[in-house]
């Protein structure tokens, strides 16, 4: 039987695989940017404008 893997493992392998370590910063880089927008519209929003 095939092993059983997370979707973020299987993406991982896909990058190492065919060769797109180029394309993890800026992956990185967007869910960063997610995380930020979503902490933003919450409670911790005056805690993150206090960074920039």
């Amino acid at each position: 039987m095939a092993k059983r893997t997370g979707i973020l493992a299987e993406f991982f392998l896909f990058l190492k695989e065919n060769k797109l370590y180029w394309l993890t910063p800026i992956i990185i880089v967007m869910l960063l940017l997610i995380l930020l927008v979503t902490l933003g519209g919450g409670a911790a929003a005056p805690f993150i404008y206090t960074l920039f």
